[in-house]
């Protein structure tokens, strides 16, 4: 089979197509044929080499996928061979205490495919069963692939952590990519405002479509832009995902009571905070990684209901996943970038 793999880290030339033998199924695991896998931003940052997580060598890239199940493990129930599935990208000990309390992603055993183990960019992928879900039928599978891992954990951050009310103000940075296209139909859905970012002009009906009420360029105005729509109250929530270039942006705009929920830092993770303006504005920082599995059904059931839809930018051929990276790294793309196996 074919599969999308690293050997060392660096860039676009470490990716190697390689052929690889199919797995084999045990009784306690499935496997699935896979018809298509979404590219992210997770994809470029374990490319090039995460600081202070080692990462194991080779590895095969990728953590959504959809695809059909070929082979159903004789210990396995609820699954059958012919099943259209997707794949939950988490992974997990289910004896972990953190587990046992549905704290899935609170786990020290907590792992991500194409990041902690072997991934989903490959022809074949035998999984546990906590990570595959029924593939919703109105769905192709490239709209389905394209979903998972965005959807989780843009849902764990607004609903979970940020908890998110109707009416309140949420400013989410990048709308063109997949956390920032995923959580502005989140929020719409709650009922919320929500003020977006682009890089482009061109960008700007793209988050129009995705639900935006306000859009602006991300540009030295920025702040005054932001700062002449709210206000003095200023924004309930903000939706961080870029780190250090819009960190201060991010605190000057938060409303007194407001929260920033952060979950990735692609500019940079040193920032500087004014401890007197958080605690006088009695303000809330928060992490979140990746979602429990409660959530992550939340956000099948919701793709299910069609209150999520997907948002393809550009599909690729396993072959072409160096013009895939690229497009992504260049900040090219609208939506999801999704791979699928040559024909």
């Amino acid at each position: 089979m074919k599969a999308i793999q690293i050997h060392s880290h660096g860039n676009i030339d470490v990716l190697k197509i390689n052929q690889l033998d199919e797995p084999k199924c045990s009784n306690d695991k499935i496997l699935v044929h896979v018809k298509a896998c979404a590219l992210n931003h997770l994809d470029i940052w374990v490319r090039e080499g995460l600081p202070g997580l080692p990462i194991n060598l080779p590895l095969i890239m990728g953590s959504d996928a959809s695809g059909t199940i070929v082979e159903v493990g004789s210990k396995i129930k609820n699954f059958n061979s012919g099943d259209n599935v997707v794949v939950q990208p988490g992974t997990f000990n289910l004896t972990s205490e953190s587990v046992k309390n549905n704290k899935e992603n609170y786990s020290s055993s907590y792992g991500i495919l194409g990041e902690t183990s072997n991934g989903t960019q490959s022809e074949y992928i035998l999984l546990n069963k906590e990570n595959v879900h029924k593939m919703p039928p109105h769905l192709s599978f490239i709209e389905a692939s394209s979903m998972q891992l965005v959807f989780m954990t843009s849902y764990q951050m607004i609903v979970e952590r940020a908890k998110l009310l109707k009416d309140e103000i949420i400013l989410i940075y990048g709308a063109t990519s997949g956390v920032g296209s995923a959580a502005i139909q989140i929020a719409k859905e709650i009922g919320s405002t929500v003020i977006s970012t682009v890089g482009t002009t061109e960008k700007i009906d793209h988050a129009y479509e995705m639900g935006s009420d306000y859009v602006y360029i991300h540009d030295d105005k920025l702040l005054l832009n932001i700062k002449q729509l709210v206000g003095k109250k200023g924004v309930d929530v903000v939706f961080e995902h870029v780190g250090s270039d819009t960190w201060d942006t991010s605190m000057k705009t938060l409303a007194k009571g407001g929260r920033i929920v952060t979950c990735g830092s692609t500019t940079g993770s040193t920032v500087n905070i004014d401890l007197r303006f958080l605690f006088m504005k009695q303000q809330t920082i928060m992490g979140s990684t990746m979602a429990n599995i409660s959530s992550f059904n939340s956000v099948m059931d919701k793709i299910n209901n069609k209150k999520y839809k997907p948002f393809i930018d550009k599909v690729f051929m396993f072959d072409d996943v160096k013009k895939a990276h690229l497009r992504m790294e260049n900040r090219n793309h609208y939506g999801k970038i999704v791979l699928v196996p040559n024909k």
